[in-house]
């Protein structure tokens, strides 16, 4: 049984002041192995990013990401990944779901808030006191929210249905299929890796089972990449084969020039637009 941490003894064990720096834990180093395996851990967290910054901006009342925008935010996320690994932070940067739930359920999509709450972050960081208050409040809790948050993100992604043709015997099977599997598949691995201490697969080089065993652990992983191997699999050039996969309503989406609102929605700050472009 899960019982909070209690307040008093949190914070006497923190410090008051903690500024991090880089390479706060030692000289970096580098193997090949462990390089393959995270490169297939951060492929994961790409997958799941990509689907979060869709919701994201459904539910900002933005217009659909052209790709040139989705690769931006996917390439400052590896930024974010780089800066994690000078400071030692443990783990890398990723998109936050359970912000993208409360995106939802506040309607509060503004940068300013972003910004704001990035810089209580970083306050709390620094300062462990306040992070100790935090770290205190029970696990309850955090699971009421996230059956919240978690229900907003996932109909967000199926929002996206109604420009399918969901008549369409095709489309239903590549849904039914690749939801199923990609909560069968993930489950599997997972509760493999409970009973044995180790993922179905096991030998002797550890990069590699790790990069099997991660992303078949990851249930959007599975459940995209079926979808897409499906999906890809259907002749696309065809008018009313692409209406059935709903590809008409991405193409006036695909260049930022497109729409008049792109300029308002995503474009960056501070001039920052010359130095990443959109196409």
């Amino acid at each position: 049984m899960d019982f909070p941490v209690p307040l008093d003894l949190l914070t006497c064990t923190q410090r008051k002041i903690r500024v991090p720096y880089p390479f706060q834990w030692g000289a970096p180093t580098f193997d090949a192995g462990e390089a393959f395996a995270m490169m297939a851990a951060s492929f994961v967290a790409l997958v799941e990013s990509t689907g979060t910054y869709i919701a994201v901006a459904r539910y900002a009342s933005a217009t659909p990401m052209p790709p040139s925008i989705l690769s931006r935010g996917i390439g400052w996320q590896g930024v974010g990944i780089l800066f994690s690994g000078l400071f030692g932070t443990g783990n890398g940067s990723s998109i936050s779901v359970e912000n993208a739930g409360l995106l939802a359920l506040t309607r509060v999509g503004s940068r300013r808030v972003v910004q704001i709450s990035a810089g209580f972050m970083i306050f709390f960081s620094i300062l462990g006191k306040f992070g100790a208050v935090f770290a205190s409040i029970p696990s309850p809790i955090f699971a009421a929210l996230y059956c919240l948050f978690f229900a907003y993100v996932g109909s967000g992604g199926l929002n996206f249905l109604q420009f399918c043709n969901l008549n369409s015997f095709k489309t239903k099977f590549i849904l039914g299929f690749s939801v199923f599997m990609g909560l069968s598949i993930p489950q599997y691995f997972n509760e493999y890796t409970a009973a044995n201490g180790f993922g179905p697969v096991h030998t002797r080089a550890r990069w590699f089972n790790d990069m099997i065993n991660v992303p078949f652990s990851s249930e959007a992983f599975v459940a995209g990449l079926l979808a897409m191997f499906l999906d890809c699999t259907l002749h696309g050039k065809e008018n009313a084969i692409r209406k059935d996969r709903g590809m008409h309503f991405w193409d006036k989406y695909r260049s930022f020039k497109s729409d008049a609102r792109s300029e308002e929605f995503y474009s960056l700050p501070f001039d920052l637009n010359k130095f990443c472009p959109s196409v």
